[in-house]
C-alpha cells in the first residue's frame, strides 16, 4: 500500500507539473498574432458580409437575439429563445436558420462541411469564431426567463446525467466530480456552478493544436458522444442545444475570451 501511495503521489506530481508546462505554452501563443484561431475570425467576418443565396444578401441582417446585425454581446446570451421560430436555438442553429430564411441559401453543403478537415474548410466554424469573438470581455449570461428556456435547461440537465451506450457512460461519468483526469487532461466538474464550468465554457470556440483546426462547442459535444460510444448526434440538434443550455447555466458569470487555444 505504501508503494502504491508513493507511485500515485509521484504520478500526481508529474501530472501537475506537466499541466503547468502546458499552461505556459498556451500563454505563449495566446496573443492574437500567435493564435491560429484568429485566422478563422477573419474568415468569419468576410463570410458574415458576403452576399449569398437566392436572395443575394449577407448575414448582416441576421438577428442573433439582440436585433438584426447586432453582434456585440450576442454570443454571451446564447442559446436563447427566439420568438420567430418559437424555439430555443444555439448560435449554429440560428445561423443555419438565417442562411435558409434570410439568404435563401441551400445549407446542405454548409452542414456537410460543419467540421473542417484536411482540404475542407468550415463556414460554420469561421462564423462562430467571428461572432463569439465579439463577446470577448463579457460574461456568460444566458436568459432563462421564458418557459421554453427553462424546459430546455431541464432537458439538458437530464441529458448530462443520462447513462447509455455500450459503455453505460454519461457526461457526468467524467464531469461530475472534482479532480478527475484523462491522462494529463483535467476534467472540469459541471455538476455544480463555479469556476471550472466558467473557465471551460468561456473558452469555446477554441483552436485545437492537436487537430490543427478551430472547433466549436457543437464539435466538442459531438466528439464527447463519439468517445462515449453513443450514436453521434445530428448537427444542430435540439438535444445538443439543450445540453449546451445546461452547461452555460452552470457557467454563468464566466469571462469570455475566445478563440482560446487547447491541446
Amino acid at each position: 500500500m505504501a508503494l502504491l501511495a508513493a507511485l500515485w503521489t509521484g504520478s500526481s506530481h508529474a501530472q501537475d507539473e506537466a499541466e503547468k508546462e502546458i499552461e505556459k505554452y498556451r500563454a505563449m501563443i495566446s496573443d492574437p498574432m500567435s493564435n491560429p484561431g484568429y485566422l478563422a475570425v477573419d474568415r468569419g467576418e468576410a463570410l458574415w458580409q458576403e452576399k449569398r443565396g437566392a436572395k443575394g444578401v449577407s448575414l448582416e441582417g441576421c438577428d442573433l437575439g439582440l436585433g438584426a446585425g447586432k453582434l456585440e454581446g450576442a454570443f454571451a446570451k446564447l442559446p436563447r429563445y427566439f420568438k420567430d421560430t418559437d424555439r430555443v436555438m444555439d448560435l449554429e442553429q440560428r445561423l443555419l436558420w438565417c442562411m435558409q430564411n434570410l439568404q435563401g441559401l441551400d445549407t446542405k453543403d454548409i452542414v456537410a462541411r460543419r467540421f473542417s478537415g484536411p482540404g475542407r474548410a468550415s463556414d460554420m466554424e469561421d462564423l462562430v469564431a467571428f461572432i463569439a469573438n465579439k463577446s470577448n470581455g463579457m460574461k456568460i449570461d444566458i436568459p432563462l426567463g421564458h418557459p421554453k428556456e427553462q424546459e430546455v435547461a431541464a432537458v439538458g440537465e437530464e441529458l448530462f446525467y443520462r447513462r447509455a451506450g455500450v459503455n453505460d457512460f454519461s457526461c457526468a461519468t467524467c464531469h461530475a466530480d472534482d479532480g478527475k483526469r484523462i491522462r494529463l487532461q483535467g476534467l472540469p466538474n459541471f455538476s455544480k456552478p463555479g469556476k471550472p464550468a466558467q473557465e471551460t465554457m468561456a473558452s469555446w470556440p477554441t483552436y485545437r493544436v492537436s487537430q490543427g483546426a478551430l472547433r466549436t462547442m457543437q464539435h466538442r459535444l459531438w466528439d464527447c458522444f463519439r468517445q462515449q460510444r453513443w450514436p453521434v448526434p445530428e448537427y444542430g440538434s435540439d438535444a445538443i442545444t439543450a445540453l449546451t443550455v445546461f452547461l452555460q447555466k452552470q457557467a454563468a458569470g464566466g469571462d469570455i475570451n475566445v478563440p482560446s487555444i487547447k491541446r
